[in-house]
């Protein structure tokens, strides 16, 4: 019996997913994006401490979204990543 190939829709979508998925993490890697004002001076953008209690919180919310599959594997995988950071960043 023959497998059936994805529609032109489907493939469509998920070129499109993972096009967004490379910009993400293309501006991700590029650092944080540095903000001017009006008169176009850069903004000083202060660091907020990181409270442990509550990136823990975020991850088990995060965990709990996976695995109710309300959010899929790339997303939880930036997600669980950024938060790890800000993790041991703190």
């Amino acid at each position: 019996m023959a497998t059936r190939r994805p529609t032109h829709g489907k493939r469509e979508r998920d070129r499109a997913k993972k096009a967004k998925q490379q910009v993400k993490r293309e501006r991700r890697l590029e650092g944080p994006e540095v903000e001017v004002d009006e008169d176009g001076n850069p903004v000083v953008i202060v660091e907020v401490e990181v409270d442990e209690g509550q990136v823990i919180a975020r991850l088990e919310e995060l965990h709990r979204r996976y695995d109710a599959e309300e959010i899929e594997f790339e997303e939880f995988e930036e997600s669980r990543a950024a938060l790890l950071a800000r993790l041991a960043s703190g």
